[in-house]
């Protein structure tokens, strides 16, 4: 691969990608054979950007392979095609190779012209990911400042990263709460289908036993269900304690009304659990009183089929 470093900026190049890859192609000879691939686009420092190229050849079989990068970077070096290059806005060309396990060694093992061999040593020593990074010796301020500025431009990309990341996390947590909004729909539906399945089945058992002796197990049912309806409306089960809740909900709120003169501190992350834990509340209490009334027509209608039958024997 190439590296070319442009005098532009990264949304101008990215805007005239295809123009590049096509002007690219007639320096090349517009030879049918090759592809310009474009690998890599960045922004640098400076207003500059690099981009990352290699050359595909399609031989005569249909099959493809990459020019080598020294081949390559040897082709683009002569003075015709550098001047091309330049008038694209090219202001270095630089080949990407792989460098061999010997002259990597040889690399580390003497240090740079006029460097303490200490602490080239010192350096290798320091490496955070020897297989991935190399010591690199930095000589003047000039190289200190580009170093720098690639560091700084380098963290603002990886923020850019990170929040399009947050963004897609939102996104996707938003989601994430409209289906669980949609499960509890389904599951509120299913009850109410369930409530209507069941008053259909006791109409239908109803309609069944017209004209059929009440038996021993239906007169227990009755019993059953009596005594449930009885224990349900008593002062201190079920009922009540619903109607002194709704009084304590109505108490409170009307105190509420009272002292809202009053001063109080309360942080937002607290507001928002107790509205929270209200809401729960009263969805709690909303279903509960719809299943209680829907268990009571259940009862009555149940109950004035058991009298139909009765009243037919």
């Amino acid at each position: 691969m190439i590296i070319l470093h442009f005098k532009k900026k990264e949304s101008e190049i990215r805007s005239q990608q295809q123009q590049l890859v096509d002007s690219l192609f007639r320096i090349l000879g517009s030879n049918q054979s090759l592809s310009v691939c474009v690998e890599d686009v960045r922004s640098l420092p400076d207003g500059k950007t690099e981009v990352v190229i290699y050359i595909l050849e399609r031989s005569a079989t249909g099959l493809s392979k990459r020019i080598p990068a020294s081949q390559l970077f040897t082709h683009l070096s002569q003075y015709q095609m550098k001047n091309q290059l330049g008038q694209l806005g090219v202001v270095e060309m630089v080949p990407k190779l792989a460098v061999s396990g010997a002259q990597l060694d040889a690399y580390l093992n003497n240090s740079p012209l006029g460097y303490d061999p200490r602490l080239w040593r010192q350096a290798r020593l320091d490496n955070p990911d020897p297989d991935s990074l190399i010591p690199v010796p930095m000589v003047g301020f000039h190289t200190l400042k580009s170093r720098l500025e690639n560091q700084e431009q380098q963290t603002k990309q990886q923020q850019a990263r990170l929040d399009l990341i947050g963004k897609d996390i939102e996104t996707l947590q938003h989601n994430q709460d409209t289906i669980h909004a949609k499960i509890a729909e389904y599951k509120r539906r299913h009850q109410e289908l369930s409530h209507r399945v069941l008053q259909v089945m006791v109409r239908q058992e109803v309609q069944r036993k017209l004209g059929i002796a009440i038996q021993i197990e239906e007169e227990q049912l009755h019993t059953n269900l009596e005594t449930v309806q009885a224990e349900l409306n008593a002062p201190a089960q079920m009922k009540g304690r619903l109607n002194e809740m709704m009084s304590q909900v109505r108490l409170h709120s009307h105190v509420g009304g009272r002292r809202g003169d009053e001063q109080y501190q309360i942080s937002p992350e607290l507001q928002q659990e107790i509205r929270q834990h209200l809401k729960q509340q009263q969805e709690g209490l909303s279903h509960l009183i719809n299943t209680i009334k829907d268990d009571v027509e259940d009862l009555k209608l149940i109950d004035t089929g058991l009298e139909e039958a009765s009243l037919v024997r």
